[in-house]
């Protein structure tokens, strides 16, 4: 969708600094054709044959199907259910953790949301800003409502926009500071925007677990890739996984773990 979405922006760019009225043949379905979550129904990527609503059963039609798809018998990518099977996991856990409160749908929608960038950026290294920036809103505006008393959350107005704040700046100078000594560029904007939409829902005290969670997980799975695939170091590894996989963990136990850590801190001290 976003990709259609730029071949028209590009287009009519294009058409506009050539003083052409009338969109090029080459551009012009992708210009014009309806193309969203909704419609076109979802096809065969190999065939073009349209998926019946039986067919499109999450986990249950791909064990149907044994992973083939019905008309042309090409395999169909064990990702999809993985992801459907993952996604009903991960929203189980929310409705178990938060139980019947109004907050549920909104942690349920922001598991979503990360599942979804966590995919995109697998994919194409990139935090799309429809996603991202949305996020970033809601989790600052879910601060105006009253904390609910049994989960803790929302968080409060001031820690959501501190929290959002320093989410964002922290990695833009860390972007802006490694681009400086080495010339490259360490990570995208989109990073930027996630950090700091999860700064808005969980506050600024939970930044610094976030940051290292994803910061220690995203260097261990990097040495091991090098290591054991044989990964060329100059390769990107997307970040935006990591930042939301342990977002979502402190969504879920992040006041616990913050809790362990003091505590475990003072004793050590003390000894």
């Amino acid at each position: 969708m976003l990709e259609r979405e730029w071949h028209a922006q590009a287009e009519a760019i294009l058409r506009e600094k050539q003083g052409d009225v009338a969109p090029s043949a080459g551009l012009q379905p992708a210009a014009q054709a309806k193309y969203n979550l909704v419609v076109p129904r979802s096809a065969c990527p190999k065939c073009g044959a349209q998926i019946t609503a039986a067919q499109n059963i999450p986990v249950l039609s791909y064990l149907w199907l044994k992973g083939k798809c019905a008309s042309c018998g090409a395999r169909i990518s064990v990702r999809y259910p993985l992801v459907e099977l993952g996604t009903a996991i991960l929203s189980a856990l929310v409705a178990w953790k938060f139980g019947f409160v109004w907050y549920t749908g909104a942690a349920l929608l922001l598991t979503w949301v990360l599942i979804a960038l966590t995919a995109i950026d697998i994919d194409h290294q990139l935090l799309p800003d429809n996603m991202t920036l949305p996020l970033l809103w809601l989790g600052l505006l879910l601060s105006l409502a009253q904390p609910i008393a049994s989960i803790g959350l929302p968080v409060d107005p001031r820690s959501s926009i501190i929290g959002a704040a320093a989410g964002y700046l922290s990695l833009w100078s860390v972007y802006h500071a490694f681009r400086l000594l080495t010339g490259k560029e360490g990570m995208g904007y989109g990073d930027f925007k996630l950090f700091g939409a999860l700064g808005a829902w969980l506050g600024w005290q939970m930044l610094l677990p976030i940051i290292l969670l994803s910061a220690f997980t995203g260097a261990v799975l990097g040495i091991l890739m090098i290591a054991l695939r044989g990964r060329d170091r100059n390769i990107p590894i997307p970040f935006g996984p990591y930042l939301a996989a342990a977002g979502w963990i402190a969504l879920m136990w992040g006041d616990k773990i913050v809790t362990s850590y003091l505590h475990f801190a003072g004793v050590s001290s003390v000894r």
